[in-house]
C-alpha cells in the first residue's frame, strides 16, 4: 500500500532511540474518554469518523501478529482519547515528520519479494504500513495509550489501498500519513476511510461509516 510525499532517508536505530527518549522525557499526554461522531451535532460530525460494525482484520495485521506475538497479546481495555494540548500537537508533528523523512519508501515486493508484509522499517526501508507501525511504536514508547493510536485502512485519492495512523483526541480524529507532510483532521485528507483497529482491542477491527463521495469502492481484504 501507498508511497510517500518525499524521500530523505536517514539511519534508523540510533535516531529512533533519541527521538523516543526526547518525547518520553516530556511525559505522556493526558487522556479523556472516547468521543465518537454520534455524540455530536451534525455540523461537528466530520471531526470524528463514525464507527460501524466489526469487520475482518487486514491479512497484513494478522501475519504481523504471528511475527510479533507479544505486541498483539493484549487484553481488552477502555477507550481513551488524547487531550490535544500544544505540546501534544507538537509531538505528533515531530513524530510524523521524523518517520517520513527517515524511512526510504519501498514496496513489499521490492523489499521482501512478497505482495504484502507488515513490518517495522528497522533497516530504514518500508511501505505505508511500516511507517504507521513505527509511528505507533514511538508514541507508545513515549507513554501514549495504544487505545488512541489506531492503524487505519483507507482508499487514497487514486482509489488505491493505503494505511495511516489515526490519533483519537478530544478535538477530533487526526491522521499521521507518509503521503502527507502535515498532520490533518481525518475529514481533510481526501481519503475514503474503510476500517481501523478498535480502541478497546487492537486485534479487533471496525468498519468506518465514511459516506463522503469517493472514486472507488473499498474492499475488505486490505
Amino acid at each position: 500500500m501507498g508511497g510517500r510525499f518525499k524521500q530523505d532517508r536517514r539511519t534508523g536505530g540510533a535516531l529512533l532511540v533519541l527521538c523516543a527518549a526526547v518525547l518520553l522525557a516530556a511525559g505522556g499526554p493526558a487522556f479523556a474518554g472516547e468521543r465518537t461522531a454520534q455524540a455530536f451535532p451534525a455540523n461537528e460530525r466530520a471531526v470524528y469518523a463514525a464507527v460501524g460494525e466489526p469487520t475482518r482484520a487486514p491479512i497484513g495485521w494478522s501475519e504481523f501478529c504471528l511475527a510479533y506475538k507479544p505486541e498483539c497479546d493484549t487484553k481488552p481495555s477502555a477507550p481513551r482519547d488524547i487531550v490535544l494540548s500544544p505540546k501534544v500537537w507538537s509531538d505528533l508533528v515531530k513524530v510524523n515528520d521524523w518517520v517520513n523523512r527517515s524511512v526510504e519508501p519501498l514496496t513489499d515486493l521490492e523489499h521482501w519479494g512478497v505482495v504484502e508484509r507488515w513490518n517495522y522499517p528497522d533497516d530504514g526501508k518500508g511501505d505505508c504500513e511500516d511507517y504507521v507501525l513505527l509511528k505507533r511504536r514511538m508514541l507508545m514508547q513515549a507513554g501514549w495509550p495504544r487505545e488512541a493510536l489506531l492503524i487505519t485502512v483507507v482508499r487514497d485519492k487514486r482509489g488505491d489501498g493505503h494505511a495511516v495512523l489515526t490519533v483519537k483526541t478530544d478535538k477530533g480524529d487526526f491522521v499521521l500519513d507518509n503521503q502527507e507532510e502535515h498532520v490533518l483532521l481525518w475529514s481533510e485528507t481526501g481519503y475514503r476511510f474503510v476500517k481501523r483497529q478498535s480502541q478497546s482491542n487492537p486485534n479487533n477491527w471496525v468498519s468506518l461509516g465514511d459516506t463522503r463521495p469517493t472514486i472507488a469502492t473499498a474492499t475488505s481484504s486490505r
